[in-house]
């Protein structure tokens, strides 16, 4: 019979076979890290870990079974530069916006962490306290623990999604979002999208244009206020 499936939280620090290990997981991390801030998620493998560590990638197999080891770690890692000490006031909404908020800080740091596949449990220690901190902002909301559960993972899938457009917004580069937009009003006023022309009427563009927290704060706000608000009887 093989080994039963684990996930590198279960396995020891290091291996026992082969000679004594030079490094450690957290090394490993770092390191990681590292390339995927320099350069992207697809950077990470574990050729390349080793060599940014000066040895063999045969030799990090003492620490870490493959790259979704690393993966693990590395978005754990991340989810520990959250602070987590920030006192919670009572308001659950304004308390998971808040922390959504730092959330999207270290997404914005890391444009990787939009790149990692997600995982309902990909779950570290870090993460778990995470998830902890979270669901106690949410201990007075009459709800259920499951949908408590969803509106955490919605939370953080909106963090995602408003960090890598706002990313993938300021590659595009001015020049070309002015294109796109001459476009859209363009098509807009030849007709054939009624509503679409009656809700872009009734936008006012802000000038400058809005800060991208802001928008994200606002959204998520009501977001969270619509996820949180217990139904009428």
């Amino acid at each position: 019979m093989g080994d039963e499936p684990s996930v590198v939280w279960t396995r020891p620090e290091r291996g026992t076979r082969g000679p004594a290990a030079a490094h450690s997981r957290r090394e490993l991390t770092v390191a990681a890290i590292q390339l995927a801030d320099r350069d992207g998620l697809s950077a990470v493998s574990m050729r390349r870990v080793a060599g940014a560590l000066g040895t063999g990638p045969a030799s990090l197999y003492r620490y870490v079974s493959g790259r979704d080891d690393l993966l693990d770690l590395m978005a754990d890692a991340a989810t520990g530069e959250i602070d987590l000490d920030v006192p919670l006031r009572g308001d659950p909404v304004a308390d998971l916006v808040a922390l959504a908020n730092r959330t999207r800080a270290v997404h914005v740091r890391h444009p990787w962490l939009s790149d990692i596949p997600p995982e309902a449990l990909r779950l570290g220690p870090r993460g778990l306290d995470y998830l902890e901190y979270a669901l106690r902002a949410l201990a007075d909301v009459r709800l259920p623990g499951g949908t408590k559960l969803e509106i955490v993972a919605l939370m953080n899938a909106l963090v995602a999604q408003f960090a890598r457009v706002e990313l993938r917004s300021e590659d595009a580069g001015s020049d070309r979002r002015a294109a796109q937009a001459a476009h859209l009003g363009e098509t807009v006023a030849r007709g054939g999208h009624p509503h679409l022309a009656a809700a872009m009427a009734d936008a006012t563009a802000p000038n400058p244009p809005e800060d991208p927290g802001a928008l994200f704060e606002r959204t998520m706000h009501r977001v969270l206020t619509g996820l949180v608000t217990l139904p009428s009887p």
